[in-house]
């Protein structure tokens, strides 16, 4: 699951509401090898019967880490391969090279990315998941899959058993 012991990819979730969608990217993250962060404030409490219906087994096998906020998220990771998904972006998720050490941050389900967070990331490394003309978002699991998958075939599937 890692390249030289080092996880291919961290995920970071910027103040999730959702319960549901929290547990399924944990199994998510469990079962493609991923870190998974949590930052808060969270918009429900960890051991929330739909997180944990949500994530099944695969919450304990989940490499998951909680920060008490963004700006202890960033004393903790250098935002050199930061990506911001965003809709407020123009270049397409699948555009960028993924590389061992990239951190996908995605934003709340209502709120998306705190405007100040994106305003310090270079626009080319604002991501955009394309869609029809008129739809607003993608469901948060949704869009944490449809990236980490990208990332995790450009990577060869590091860790992959078959």
């Amino acid at each position: 699951m890692t390249i030289d012991d080092t996880p291919w990819i961290d995920v970071a979730l910027v103040q999730p509401e959702i319960p549901p969608n929290t547990g399924n990217i944990m199994r998510l993250s469990a079962n493609v090898g991923a870190r998974l962060h949590l930052i808060e404030p969270l918009g429900f409490a960890l051991d929330d019967k739909r997180l944990r219906r949500a994530g099944m087994d695969y919450r304990e096998r989940a490499a998951v880490t909680r920060h008490a906020s963004l700006s202890a998220f960033k004393s903790t990771f250098g935002s050199d391969r930061w990506l911001a998904l965003t809709t407020r972006a123009e270049r397409h998720y699948d555009e960028w090279d993924f590389q061992q050490g990239d951190v996908l941050l995605f934003g709340s389900e209502t709120r998306g990315l705190p405007p100040a967070l994106l305003d310090e990331l270079p626009d080319e490394r604002k991501l955009l998941i394309p869609q029809v003309p008129g739809s607003r978002s993608l469901n948060l699991s949704n869009s944490v899959a449809v990236v980490v998958y990208e990332a995790w075939r450009q990577l060869g599937f590091p860790g992959a058993g078959r």
